[in-house]
Formats: C-alpha cells, sequence, structure tokens
C-alpha cells in the first residue's frame, strides 16, 4: 500500500501495519501485557514522523524525530522480549529486521539535522 513517496514515512507505515498483525496474533494466544506495549510502540514511530513533517521549527523537527527514534528502539525491546521470552508463538525476526532498518534510517535523519 502506498502511503507517502517519503521513504522514512512509507516504511514507517508499513512497519505500523505488521505491528497490528503481530499484535492480532498475540493477542489470539492470550499475551495481553507485551502486545499493548508492542502496539503502542510500533504505530507511534511513524506517529511522531507525520508530526515531524509538521514542526514548526528544525529543533521541533529534530526533536520529534529523536522521539520516533526512541520508540522504535522501544519496540525493539519488546519485539526482543517477545522472540526470548517465548510468551507468544509470533514470529518477530522480519519485524526485528525492519525495526532495526527504521532506527538506522530515524538516526541518520536525526545525526543530520542536529549538525545543520
Amino acid at each position: 500500500m502506498k502511503f507517502s513517496s517519503n521513504p522514512i514515512e512509507q516504511k514507517s507505515f508499513e512497519f505500523a501495519l505488521d505491528v497490528i498483525e503481530a499484535y492480532k496474533a498475540m493477542v489470539e494466544q492470550k499475551e495481553f501485557i507485551l502486545s499493548k506495549q508492542l502496539l503502542k510502540s510500533g504505530t507511534s514511530i511513524g506517529a511522531n514522523i507525520q508530526e515531524a513533517q509538521a514542526a514548526f521549527s528544525k529543533k521541533d523537527f529534530t526533536a520529534k524525530m529523536s522521539i520516533s527514534s526512541k520508540e522504535a528502539r522501544e519496540t525493539k525491546y519488546w519485539l526482543l522480549l517477545n522472540k526470548y521470552g517465548k510468551l507468544a508463538n509470533v514470529p518477530v525476526d522480519g519485524l526485528i529486521h525492519k525495526n532495526e532498518e527504521l532506527i538506522r534510517m530515524l538516526t541518520a535523519i536525526v545525526k543530520s539535522s542536529q549538525a545543520r
């Protein structure tokens, strides 16, 4: 599904959709706590990127993208807990890979916007 021509917006949107699917699978297996945390942080990445697009200054843009980066790192934590804690039988390796790509992209965006 094409959401945006901006790569970080598109990837974060697709990632959020994948997180929603993982959340549904986890809830079907009666895993409610970790799944909710994953849903919140995983969908927040793209929401904060969207907020950054409407930033009123470069400093505001950097702050919003930094929040998005933090949410991506939190999401990685929940994904790894699911993988190694085995609370639900939901494959997350693909999500971890996509999440790491988002973290790399967000880190580069934040660093370059701070340098300006």
